[in-house]
């Protein structure tokens, strides 16, 4: 269905065409691939020279975060409303003119989601919808997708305790896919395709289930 993940450009893009359905997104993020729809255009898959990790064993919170998440009295949830969730993740914020999170984007992550392999954290405040994470997940494997917050800290908050819950359910690492800023600062680094194609294989090797 893809070409072979060597075959990918030095910005990492693969193939341009082709449709959003379950069984074409699982080939792709189970072959270390990803899409990124530009409106008006073909999807467009990526497979980077580099690919952004998170492990576990190398995750920082900082004292100053960690002080100010106790003042904000969050709750949270998991697959409570994941399309709420991909929705507001669509929503242009105020440095961007577009979203790449398309109608069609929504609406197979959606189907994805029902399917099992898509996943949402909310985080809650005074009964409000606050901010929140969605992502994909097959084996041990998580790969995250996109965030966002309507309060100070949300969207860190839904990160942190994802990476918790993965943790408790036997994850080492969880896949960024771009070295934000967000992520750097929380110990994130970027490894070689080989060596990321290696963690996601023995990854998707392992039978585990953390949204059960």
């Amino acid at each position: 269905m893809f070409p072979p993940f060597e075959s990918a450009d030095e910005d990492g893009l693969l193939a341009i065409g082709g449709d959003l359905s379950i069984s074409t997104l699982t080939t792709a993020y189970k072959s270390g691939i990803f899409p990124w729809p530009i409106e008006n255009f073909p999807t467009l898959w990526f497979a980077p020279p580099e690919r952004c990790v998170l492990f576990f064993d190398d995750f920082h919170v900082s004292k100053r975060l960690k002080r100010d998440l106790k003042r904000c009295d969050f709750e949270y949830s998991i697959d409570r409303d994941f399309t709420s969730v991909i929705q507001n993740c669509a929503a242009p914020r105020s440095y961007e003119e577009s979203t790449w999170i398309l109608p069609a984007m929504q609406r197979a992550y959606i189907e994805l989601h029902q399917s099992g392999h898509a996943h949402s954290i909310e985080v809650w405040q005074s009964g409000e919808l606050v901010g929140g994470l969605y992502g994909v997940s097959w084996g041990a494997y998580f790969g995250g997708e996109s965030m966002f917050h309507r309060a100070d800290n949300a969207s860190k908050a839904a990160l942190i305790f994802l990476v918790e819950h993965l943790k408790k359910g036997g994850a080492t690492w969880l896949d960024v896919q771009m070295p934000t800023p967000l992520f750097l600062g929380f110990g994130a680094k970027e490894v070689a395709r080989d060596e990321f194609m290696a963690l996601l294989g023995n990854s998707l090797s392992q039978e585990m289930s953390f949204f059960a």
